[in-house]
């Protein structure tokens, strides 16, 4: 598939928008698309879709290189599928070429998983985006674990990293935005074998 036809590789990290929300476990999501920002050497700004995003590269330069939209929608979590549509709408992006960045109670602390489709697993955001989009994109899944004892969810979720959990996390978000890297690069396959815990 040519670039022309397809458009640009659309990432998006999922999050809450806001200052309180900056540290939890939900917001892991920007965590990693703050940091390929930073390795894009550019800024965010504000686009009419309800989100932030920065145009740039991933690669080396020359032909492998990948255009790529990365993107912070500015809705809450769980309204994130119309920011996300409207992207790819603007930028005429094929839904297989939609990576989420998000966080996953049912993989273990730090642990990563990559895949294309599957179901939404009670995650309010994906729920959002598969109503917007299909199933069809891809997700990069970083694991939060599950709450301890008989704490709901959502207050897990919107909760900060702990802080055995900080100890990692700049490591383990690193590794995140590698396998993000990988997957637009390299393709699904390779990222998989290489950053699947």
């Amino acid at each position: 598939m040519s670039e022309s036809s397809t458009g640009p590789w659309l990432v998006a990290g999922l999050g809450n928008p806001g200052p309180g929300y900056a540290g939890n476990r939900h917001n892991v999501g920007f965590m990693v698309a703050d940091l390929l920002a930073e390795r894009m050497g550019g800024r965010f700004k504000t686009h009419r879709a309800r989100a932030q995003v920065l145009e740039g590269r991933v690669g080396a330069p020359g032909p492998a290189n990948q255009r790529v939209v990365l993107a912070k929608p500015m809705t809450y979590m769980n309204l994130s599928g119309g920011p996300v549509t409207a992207l790819r709408d603007f930028y005429k992006t094929d839904v297989e070429r939609i990576v989420v960045v998000h966080d996953e109670l049912d993989l273990d602390y730090g642990a990563l998983r990559l895949k294309r489709g599957g179901g939404d697993n009670g995650h309010n955001g994906l729920k959002s985006l598969t109503k917007s989009l299909g199933p069809g994109y891809h997700r990069v899944r970083f694991g939060v674990g599950r709450p301890p004892g008989r704490m709901p969810v959502a207050d897990y979720v919107l909760k900060d990293f702990g802080p055995a959990e900080r100890k990692e996390l700049d490591y383990l978000v690193d590794r995140a935005a590698d396998a993000v890297e990988a997957l637009l690069l390299d393709g699904l396959e390779r990222a998989q074998n290489t950053y699947n815990s």
